[in-house]
């Protein structure tokens, strides 16, 4: 089987509401997926995480490179692609192309075999994940301290055991939201807050020691992903868990903040720190580390399901017991009209809980007439 094109997908959408993260605010969702197509008539998707037409120059360049490849050859060809980039990227947007163009060999390695991803990464340990609800963003209108709370308790009503809030809006707004939240929901559903890396360590530690109260599940990116000495600092004065790894790449990357001891859980998004192959490494490093492995999650259905196949092989946080702790899902739940548009079998959630997909490669089929409405021309 050889390889016979690469294509690039760049989609977009407009959104109802404008929503903001502590750094930016969005009316309108992107995204960007790879196809891989071969000369047995097998396609493979891939999804890259981070700004759609940036990954797509890159993957389009890269894309020669593949034609007439082996497509089984994952880490042969992962290697090949990382060795001709890394005088130009050893982070980022090299890295998060890659990650697309990976997955999706991964996708025609799981069709040409006739098996799920999950059972060549491994086998799977779980058929089903539990997932917790992204959301609780700012908007341009309203009280936060009203549609917050009501959003959370919307979360908590569908089923979710826990819910993200977002932070990093300055450290007294963010201590009076997180109580909100935690007040809505009530002690019997998970918090967490996620900063998106909008302070510094020492705003950081005055934050967490002022929402530690309030039990939080973690504390996401509470310092810039290249402070290493930032985020040992928050993670020495808080007793709460201390998470990050949203913006860094590869297992090289990762060697790094875990021999630092930088984090107590580690968020690798599959479609950006270095695809299926790299992660399961990263992953797998992480459990010699005693480090948990949560992954990054924002994106379409095509990152979803990468990411449920990556879950569904990691062994459980805790030594084997009868009570053992798994790795979770995150599951975004703002508004996002591509998401789930694009595949004729949307992957949804029941209660909280989100099934691993069990057809060939990703388990996924792509609409075509979707891909089509949101395409950029």
């Amino acid at each position: 089987m050889k390889i016979i094109a690469v294509h690039t997908h760049i989609l977009e959408a407009s959104l109802s509401q404008a929503f903001a993260y502590s750094r930016a605010w969005y009316d309108r969702h992107t995204a960007m997926l790879v196809e891989i197509e071969t000369d047995q008539g097998i396609a493979g998707w891939g999804e890259c995480y981070g700004p759609a037409r940036m990954t797509a120059a890159v993957v389009d360049s890269v894309g020669p490179w593949l034609i007439g490849k082996d497509p089984l050859r994952t880490d042969c060809l992962w290697q090949m692609i990382c060795a001709r980039l890394r005088d130009h990227g050893q982070k980022g947007v090299a890295i998060q192309s890659l990650s697309g163009i990976d997955i999706a060999l991964w996708d025609i390695k799981g069709k040409h075999f006739g098996v799920p991803v999950h059972q060549l990464l491994g086998g799977a340990q779980r058929s089903e994940i539990v997932a917790y609800a992204t959301g609780l963003h700012r908007r341009k209108s309203g009280d936060p301290s009203r549609y917050l709370a009501e959003e959370a308790v919307g979360y908590a009503a569908e089923g979710f055991s826990a819910v993200k809030l977002k932070i990093g809006f300055g450290v007294e707004e963010d201590a009076a939201a997180t109580r909100v939240v935690r007040e809505a929901v009530g002690p019997g559903v998970g918090l967490m807050v996620d900063a998106n890396h909008a302070y510094d360590s020492v705003a950081a530690i005055r934050l967490g020691r002022m929402i530690e109260q309030h039990d939080i599940g973690w504390f996401e990116e509470p310092v810039r992903p290249e402070d290493i000495a930032g985020y040992r600092a928050v993670k020495a004065a808080l007793s709460m868990p201390i998470a990050g790894g949203e913006c860094e790449f590869t297992r090289f990357g990762f060697r790094d903040l875990f021999v630092s001891r930088a984090l107590d859980i580690a968020q690798p998004d599959t479609g950006g720190a270095g695809g299926l192959s790299e992660c399961k490494k990263i992953a797998d490093m992480a459990e010699t580390f005693g480090i948990r492995y949560i992954p990054h999650v924002w994106g379409t259905g095509v990152a979803i399901a990468a990411a449920l196949h990556l879950i569904a092989v990691l062994p459980p946080h805790t030594p084997p017991s009868l009570r053992p702790i798994g790795p979770i899902l995150e599951f975004d739940r703002t508004e996002h009209p591509i998401r789930q548009a694009i595949l004729t079998e949307p992957i949804e959630h029941a209660r909280g809980i989100v099934r691993v997909p069990d057809g060939l490669g990703l388990g996924i089929e792509i609409d075509r007439k979707a891909l089509a409405r949101f395409a950029v021309r």
